[in-house]
């Protein structure tokens, strides 16, 4: 029976642990990247996983086959492996991370040169052709020619150096902020930072929370969008009398926000918080942002005088749009924050600092800054409909609003389904990777009007689910 690795996506790989991912296959995929990409200098990394160490350990055994020279990183969130591609000037970059992905789960995010991502379009196809060859063996086996050495470096100083670069220490005024890692990768990183502090006499104080790295996660996988995962951190926050709360998920690429009374903040008006604070420094700087939610960013990068321009989600689409349109920033509603500062590459670790900056400077707290803004564009968050027949559910959607006496300003397929209107309007997409249908819904300051819409397309989209 041949192997089939199915589990690649457009832009990385999640599996289930077994025969779609193993240390057969993570050997194979290592020798393929190489030999794909024609490098010869690689880092790999790995989260907190319990098989990420084995994995990434058989990962950089396949690379050192092709002759590549291997960095091995350690215990890495998945930006610091984009930082060390860049930092060490190596050919690419390996993350062995499931992100929020269950238990059973893990997987690769790969990047070439100067942390450019690999993708479908661009080399990822080929890498899972050949490591498929490779574990069926037709006719392409893995060699032991030319062993390239493997070594262990980290970078984490010269990591947190950049980190820093982003912000002035000298305007944060006095804060306690809550940090909770939810066991992920993001503890050593969140320690180093707050030494660093220390040292420099800030009067930042973090309370930690769930900071050891744990891949039995004994509190569930980190993955703050979901609310079961809120609801610690937003208690604690209240608890310690927190100016702020953040919170990451397993690999600390998404960090997510906490007000002072432990109110959750969507990611999208994070997006628009974050746009505003590089316009102020600059105010003719190009902005980009998902097609989900829109208006709010849209309206405060006019504002300020800036360009803001929509991207596909997924983080080879936006780090790819933003090098063409040499965007400042670019942030999805999910908690990806993109920097053209940070090799165009998302982090977690660069918006909160950005965040606590623009508090200290506004001398406002995060719940007073976003109140007025939340109150103009509501909305309930990302919904997810488990639809098996994902492209036709949209498709009748699309079809009843053309029908419909209320002409829409405007009817478009951009990374899904956008349907505007003068008051309201919603994006509704397909998963990539689940048999899921995902619509987000806002209005212009009209919560009864984002219920009543937001009643019809349930209604509408119900219907599909099989019971």
């Amino acid at each position: 029976m041949s192997i089939n690795l199915s589990s690649f996506t457009p832009y990385d790989l999640r599996a289930k642990l077994g025969e779609q991912l193993n240390e057969e296959v993570a050997q194979a995929i290592g020798y393929a990247y190489a030999k794909v990409t024609k490098a010869k200098s690689v880092c790999v990394g790995g989260d907190i996983r319990l098989s990420s160490e084995s994995l990434k350990n058989a990962l950089a055994i396949g690379l050192s086959q092709a002759g590549c020279r291997v960095i091995d990183l350690g215990l890495t969130g998945t930006e610091e492996m984009y930082f060390a591609t860049v930092h060490y000037k190596l050919d690419g970059g390996i993350q062995v991370t499931a992100s929020h992905n269950p238990k059973n789960y893990n997987g690769m995010k790969f990047v070439a040169k100067n942390a450019t991502p690999i993708g479908r379009e661009n080399g990822l196809e080929e890498i899972r052709v050949l490591a498929e060859n490779i574990l069926n063996n037709y006719q392409t086996s893995l060699t032991n020619q030319n062993l390239g050495p493997i070594e262990k470096h980290s970078c984490l100083e010269h990591y947190i150096k950049h980190l820093f670069t982003f912000i002035d220490l000298t305007k944060l005024r006095p804060m306690r902020l809550l940090m909770n890692a939810g066991n992920g990768a993001a503890g050593h990183v969140i320690d180093a930072i707050e030494q660093h502090f220390q040292n420099h006499d800030i009067p930042i104080d973090l309370i930690k929370i769930n900071n050891h790295p744990d891949g039995n996660f004994p509190k569930g996988v980190p993955n703050p969008l979901l609310h079961d995962c809120r609801e610690e951190t937003s208690h604690a926050v209240i608890d310690h009398q927190c100016d702020l709360g953040i919170a990451w998920d397993g690999d600390f690429d998404r960090c997510f926000f906490f007000d002072s009374k432990g109110l959750f903040i969507e990611g999208y008006f994070i997006v628009g918080l974050l746009a505003e604070a590089f316009l102020s420094h600059d105010p003719k700087q190009t902005i980009l942002h998902d097609p989900r939610l829109t208006w709010n960013t849209i309206d405060l990068v006019k504002e300020a005088g800036g360009k803001a321009f929509p991207s596909k989600t997924g983080h080879a689409f936006i780090k790819n749009d933003m090098r063409q349109r040499d965007a400042v920033y670019g942030g999805e509603m999910s908690a990806h924050h993109y920097f053209r500062d940070f090799f165009y590459c998302d982090s977690g670790m660069v918006p909160w600092l950005l965040v606590i900056e623009l508090l200290s400077t506004k001398q406002q707290n995060l719940h007073n800054l976003l109140k007025g803004r939340i109150a103009l564009f509501p909305n309930p968050g990302e919904i997810n409909f488990i639809i098996e027949e994902k492209e036709k559910a949209i498709a009748e959607v699309e079809n009843f609003f053309r029908d419909q006496d209320e002409k829409a300003i405007n009817i478009e397929y951009f990374d899904g389904l956008n349907v505007e209107f003068k008051n309201w309007r919603f994006n509704l997409r397909c998963s990539n990777t689940e048999a899921l249908v995902r619509l987000n819904i806002e209005t212009r300051a009209d919560p009864q009007l984002l219920e009543d819409k937001l009643t019809l397309l349930k209604c509408l989209l119900n219907k599909w689910i099989k019971k």
